[in-house]
């Protein structure tokens, strides 16, 4: 189900005497109407079906909550409108459902003109937000190519059993790129040999995926990194960037369904920032 944005989530410090330069989130961001120019538009999507469904530690499902307390009071250095498009909520174990009204949704925010800033909510938003842009892809863009980025301590290729999960998104996208026909293009940062098994990298390379191991990561190798990446997204039009907390370490993020062991330190992230 589609509910509002609780703009009392958005609150924080002001300081009024520094004009816009010190303006925070919380400060600029509005509920989304339909005649709203173009900006960066907040949906979240609640959601502990997947994790549920993936035998993983449910409490995902607060995750557009607690995010949008967190990055209310974040310096505003941007100029583009900021929305909050409320949230796409599963309902009981519905989880199908709710990954098609996501898509719904996030294909109407890109035909707006707005950018999509999904929060989750389980790992199971990466096929539901998938839904959405290729979607708008086939009415707007048919001739173009996506690419699909995934940081991550998990390659989330599984076999659905007999339903998705949290851990089944990226197998999904490239079952739905056989039936249409389109390239899947799909590259893993910070994957976790301790939480993959022989079978899940079996089948990424049967997949034609890639990946880049949270053991390649570190201070003095970023630039090879940097360039896996950048080749990546100089072969595809449109980029689709989805991030598990899970790929940090646990002592930075454990409050994730399956802590990493290694993970890519924050020291590392600026590699991920590439224009």
């Amino acid at each position: 189900m589609l509910q509002l944005a609780d703009m009392h989530l958005w609150s924080g410090r002001t300081d009024s005497e520094d004009g816009r330069a010190g303006e925070r989130w919380h400060q600029r961001v509005t509920p989304l109407q339909l005649d709203n120019p173009p900006g960066i538009a907040i949906l979240g999507f609640a959601s502990d079906e997947g994790v549920r469904r993936n035998k993983g530690r449910i409490g995902a499902a607060k995750g557009p909550r607690i995010l949008r307390l967190a990055m209310a009071n974040l310096p505003a250095t941007f100029e583009l409108p900021l929305y909050d498009a409320g949230n796409v909520r599963v309902e009981r174990e519905d989880l199908e459902s709710g990954q098609a009204l996501l898509g719904a949704r996030i294909n109407e925010l890109l035909g707006n003109g707005h950018f999509p800033l999904v929060l989750g909510g389980g790992h199971e938003i990466a096929f539901g937000s998938y839904q959405g842009i290729a979607r708008w892809m086939r009415e707007q863009q048919r001739d173009k190519t996506l690419g699909v980025i995934n940081f991550d301590a998990h390659l989330d290729l599984r076999i659905p059993s007999p339903k998705g999960s949290s851990g089944t998104p990226f197998y999904q996208i490239a079952e739905q790129c056989q039936i249409n026909g389109r390239p899947f293009n799909y590259l893993c940062v910070g994957a976790a040999d301790n939480a993959n098994t022989p079978a899940l990298y079996n089948r990424a390379g049967e997949l034609g995926a890639e990946v880049i191991r949270d053991r390649e990561i570190s201070s003095w190798n970023l630039d090879k990194v940097k360039g896996q990446i950048r080749a990546f997204t100089d072969r595809v039009d449109f980029v689709y960037l989805t991030v598990c907390l899970d790929v940090l370490p646990a002592a930075v993020m454990p409050a994730v369904s399956a802590p990493s062991g290694r993970g890519c330190h924050l020291i590392c992230w600026k590699c991920y920032l590439i224009p």
